[in-house]
């Protein structure tokens, strides 16, 4: 099958977690990377700051001269941690094979997840929306047979914006792209670029591969099959997914066993998609809750066989939950996660076990 490929990029990462957390500084340009004029560089800059021109990577001084009245924030990259490891998650709870590339931006491939019922559009759409459920953050996202069509697709609609490069629009689309809009493209190859007159992607398009790497070298080929549309759609996967969780924190302390069992089964259910969106089936259920003065317990228990369905991880959830309880203590936060995944092509499976 043809691959898919999704590439996932937050919009303007850093400054746009400056503006969640400061409603002050919404709507205004805000430019992260240090408040100093003399030194330093920008690491991002909001959309209302980027309409000065101002961009990452830029020194911040050149920064203060084009935008002098924006809001000059210093970087807290233990927040940006925190929410890339929620969107991470987010993304591993559709598919394994993950490519991340920075702390904003990653691939995905989701060729086993599109059918005629839920197109590759749809799939990327239901993990923006995830992404801005649980971090209330904006993504853009581009769909394509392969890395490098599906990084230029993100880069188009921005922000908050989905584009779909396929095989009827990739020519016009790549023909339309000024030659620094290609990945791998750097300042230098663009001088060089255009020089020789190479300025869009329809010129690229009109030099063959032998003058292309006579005057690129080895990249000239690479530069040739940009042109046409063809890349790899393999990703470099490090990471195996070894639980599938999902927890709620409650808005006030909550000592009401029926409510809160009736939350259980919810996020029992919400486990339950996941392991079938992936053809998991699982061997251990763990219930986590944090107590009203914020003490974290949890609990898990082993099953007999491989589960998978909503029923089957309720009924451990639910024996966990009362024996965590304690019937005089409110709780704020409840969780169900199971653990030692492995594929569900068979009921009477071997479990590998990643513990």
């Amino acid at each position: 099958m043809e691959r898919r490929i999704i590439h996932i990029d937050m919009d303007a990462f850093y400054a746009q977690v400056e503006q969640r957390d400061n409603p002050e500084y919404r709507g205004k340009p805000i430019i992260v990377g240090g408040k100093s004029e003399s030194r330093g560089v920008v690491a991002t800059a909001s959309y209302e700051a980027r309409k000065f021109g101002v961009h990452s990577a830029m020194p911040t001084k050149q920064a203060y001269k084009l935008c002098p009245n924006g809001i000059y924030v210093r970087p807290r990259f233990d927040t940006y941690k925190a929410d890339s490891r929620k969107i991470m998650d987010i993304f591993l709870s559709y598919t394994e094979i993950v490519e991340p590339l920075s702390l904003d931006e990653a691939y995905l491939d989701i060729t086993h997840l599109v059918s005629r019922e839920r197109s590759a559009q749809a799939i990327a759409l239901d993990i923006q929306r995830d992404i801005f459920d649980v971090t209330k953050l904006t993504s853009s996202s581009g769909i394509s047979y392969n890395r490098y069509l599906a990084k230029i697709a993100s880069g188009m609609n921005k922000p908050a914006g989905t584009t779909v490069i396929h095989y009827d629009n990739v020519q016009d689309i790549l023909f339309g792209l000024e030659i620094s809009d290609f990945p791998g493209v750097g300042r230098v190859t663009e001088e060089k670029m255009k020089s020789l007159e190479i300025n869009t992607g329809k010129d690229l398009y009109e030099w063959d591969e032998k003058s292309l790497v006579q005057h690129f070298g080895k990249k000239g080929t690479s530069l040739y099959q940009k042109a046409r549309g063809i890349g790899t759609s393999e990703l470099k996967v490090e990471r195996i997914r070894k639980s599938i969780g999902k927890e709620t924190t409650f808005n006030y302390d909550i000592n009401d066993d029926d409510e809160i069992l009736k939350v259980i089964e919810e996020l029992s259910g919400k486990v339950g998609e996941k392991l079938e969106l992936q053809q998991f089936a699982a061997k251990v259920v763990t219930v986590k809750m944090k107590t009203a003065d914020y003490v974290t317990h949890s609990r898990q228990m082993m099953a007999n066989n491989p589960i998978f369905t909503e029923e089957e991880i309720y009924h451990y959830a639910y024996s966990l939950y009362h024996e965590l309880k304690d019937p005089d203590v409110p709780i704020r936060l409840i969780g169900v996660t199971v653990s030692q995944l492995a594929d569900r092509t068979y009921r009477n499976l071997t479990i590998y076990d990643f513990m």
